[in-house]
């Protein structure tokens, strides 16, 4: 089995529509999905808050660069478009860690390299794996020493909603 923790948000259109598109493409490889996050923006580009979650994924079938695959296709379905980075966007799908695969390939970078300093992919992260660790430069931490190592401006960013990712469907 693979599996993979996809960082989602959205700043553009109807954010929560944007990241219920990802569960949709997923099916059943998705094994759980964080509460959704509204977070600042990072990066010091002036926008919207954002909407973001975390989704634990498995699939036999696909490896990282599958995963980055379907990353890209979901974000084209969302009429993504690439202008300013860190800028808005409708739909940011990002692969932070693929079983155990290390990547310094500029397309596929693994573990995601800022993954450890972003509040608002560690947070939701907790959500679905109180227990998960992340390797930044060859060395294992919790996510939770991670997120402690974060300015508390950088955490407090990051509010739970009570929004869901369950589609009409689901709910």
């Amino acid at each position: 089995m693979t599996r993979a923790v996809l960082s989602i948000g959205s700043n553009v259109g109807d954010s929560l529509a944007h990241l219920r598109s990802v569960v949709d493409a997923l099916g059943d490889r998705l094994v759980s999905a964080s509460a959704v996050y509204s977070s600042e923006p990072w990066g010091g580009v002036e926008q919207q808050d954002f909407l973001n979650a975390i989704l634990i994924v498995d699939d036999a079938a696909r490896g990282p660069w599958e995963w980055l695959d379907f990353a890209r296709a979901c974000e084209t379905a969302a009429d993504r478009v690439r202008v300013q980075r860190w800028g808005p966007r409708s739909l940011d799908v990002d692969i932070v860690v693929c079983d155990h695969v290390s990547s310094d390939d500029p397309e596929l970078l693994l573990p995601h390299p800022r993954a450890h300093e972003r509040a608002f992919v560690l947070v939701p992260w907790l959500d679905v794996d109180p227990a998960a660790t992340l390797e930044v430069d060859g060395t294992a931490r919790p996510v939770t020493e991670w997120l402690a190592a974060l300015g508390a401006d950088e955490r407090a960013g990051v509010r739970r909603t009570d929004m869901t990712l369950d589609t009409p469907e689901s709910a």
